[in-house]
C-alpha cells in the first residue's frame, strides 16, 4: 500500500461510508425477511430510473440542495448553520405575503419578487444569530437550533390565523395566483425549475469562492480569524455576510416550496428539510460543487423509501435508519486527516519490519 493509495482512501472516505452504510442497512433488510437487492433495486430504480419517480426526487432535492448550501456556505467563515429549518419557513411566509398581498403587477415580475422576498426572510432570520455571534460571542449552533422552532411556530401562527383561507379544514393559506407558479421542468411531475435555480446558484457559489477575493477573506475567516484580522479583514463583517447569504438560500428553498409545490402556506410543510441539509453538507465535506451529487442521493433515498414499500414490502423507516448510519459514518471519516509525513514514517516501518523478518527467514534456512 503506498501513500498515493492511502491519500485517495481518505479522498473518498465519504464514498465509503456510504456504502457502509448501505451493507449494514441491508442486514436489517435481510432481518425483516426480503432480499436486500432487490429492495435496493426498487429503491434506486424508482428513485433514479423511473421518469415519475425521478421527477419526485428531484422536488425533494430543490430545498434540500439549497439547505445544504445554507450549511456548507456559512462553514466556509467557521460557522456552523444549524438554523436551515426555520429560515425554509420565514422564507416562506415572505414568500405567501408578497404573492398574496402585493399590488398587481406584471406575472413575471411578481414571481421575482415573491422569490427574492423568500430569500430575503431567510437572511433577516439568519441576521439573528449572525450579530449574536459576531458582536456578543454568543454560539450560533445553539441559537440557530432554538430558532427553528420559533420559525415554525411564527409559520404555524400566519396559516392558522390572520392568513388562513377561510372556511378551511387545515391551516392554510389562499392559493396563490397561478402566473406566480414556478414552470415545471418534467411534466406531469410536480418537478419544477427551483431545483435548475439551486443548481446555477452552487455552482456560483463555487465560483464566488474559490475565485474571487471575497471568497478569499471569507475563507480566510473560517481558517485562522487571527490572521484574518491581521491582514486587515473585518472577521465580524464576514460573519455576518457568511449567515446572512446562508439564510438567503434556506429561505429561498421555503419560496420554492410555496411557489413551486404547494402553492400555499401550509401549517408545518416542510419534512424536515432544514436538518436533511446538514446531512448533505456533511457528505459533501462543505464542498458547494459536491452538495448538488449529495443533494440528489439523499432525495433519491427519501423519495424511493415509499416505492421500495408498496413494491418489496419493506418499511420506509429502513431509509431513516440508512441515513442515519450515513451520518455516523461520514462524520467519523470527516474526523479523520491525511498526513502524507505520518503515513509516510508507518510505510516506511512497515518495509523496515518486513526486511527484518524475510533476513531472519533467510538465516534460519
Amino acid at each position: 500500500m503506498t501513500p498515493r493509495l492511502i491519500a485517495f482512501i481518505f479522498a473518498t472516505r465519504t464514498i465509503w461510508a456510504v456504502l457502509i452504510a448501505l451493507i449494514l442497512g441491508s442486514l436489517m433488510i435481510v432481518a425483516a425477511g426480503t432480499d436486500p437487492l432487490a429492495a435496493y433495486g426498487s429503491l434506486f430504480g424508482e428513485a433514479f430510473f423511473d421518469y415519475y419517480g425521478f421527477g419526485s426526487t428531484l422536488v425533494k432535492m430543490s430545498p434540500i440542495l439549497l439547505a445544504a448550501l445554507a450549511v456548507a456556505l456559512p462553514l466556509r467563515a467557521g460557522l456552523f448553520n444549524v438554523g436551515g429549518e426555520g429560515q425554509i419557513y420565514i422564507g416562506a411566509l415572505f414568500t405567501a405575503i408578497v404573492a398574496l398581498y402585493a399590488p398587481p403587477m406584471n406575472g413575471t415580475l411578481h414571481l421575482v419578487l415573491a422569490a427574492l422576498a423568500g430569500a430575503l426572510g431567510g437572511a433577516l432570520w439568519a441576521l439573528i444569530p449572525a450579530y449574536l455571534k459576531a458582536y456578543r460571542g454568543i454560539n450560533e449552533v445553539i441559537v440557530t437550533l432554538l430558532l427553528n422552532y420559533v420559525g415554525i411556530h411564527i409559520v404555524s401562527y400566519a396559516a392558522g390565523g390572520p392568513m388562513m383561507e377561510p372556511g378551511a379544514p387545515y391551516p392554510y393559506s389562499p392559493e396563490i395566483p397561478k402566473d406566480l407558479w414556478l414552470p415545471l421542468i418534467m411534466p406531469p411531475t410536480d418537478a419544477h425549475a427551483g431545483v435548475l435555480v439551486g443548481l446555477v446558484l452552487a455552482v456560483l457559489l463555487y465560483l464566488l469562492m474559490r475565485f474571487t477575493t471575497f471568497g478569499f477573506a471569507m475563507t480566510t475567516v473560517g481558517s485562522n480569524a487571527s490572521a484574518a484580522r491581521y491582514a486587515g479583514i473585518s472577521v465580524r463583517r464576514q460573519m455576518i455576510r457568511a449567515m446572512m447569504m446562508g439564510g438567503a438560500l434556506a429561505g429561498l428553498g421555503g419560496s420554492f416550496e410555496v411557489l413551486g409545490v404547494k402553492y400555499r402556506l401550509f401549517h408545518l410543510f416542510s419534512n424536515g428539510y432544514g436538518f436533511d441539509g446538514i446531512v448533505v453538507a456533511f457528505m459533501a465535506d462543505a464542498s458547494l460543487i459536491y452538495v448538488p451529487a449529495a443533494a440528489l442521493f439523499l432525495s433519491g433515498l427519501k423519495a424511493g423509501a415509499q416505492l421500495m414499500q408498496r413494491a418489496v414490502g419493506v418499511e420506509s423507516t429502513v431509509v431513516d435508519a440508512i441515513q442515519g448510519l450515513v451520518v455516523i459514518f461520514v462524520a467519523a471519516g470527516l474526523a479523520l486527516r491525511f498526513q502524507d509525513s505520518r503515513w509516510a514514517r508507518v510505510l516506511a516501518r512497515r518495509r523496515v519490519i518486513e526486511a527484518n523478518l524475510a533476513a531472519q527467514e533467510k538465516d534460519n534456512v
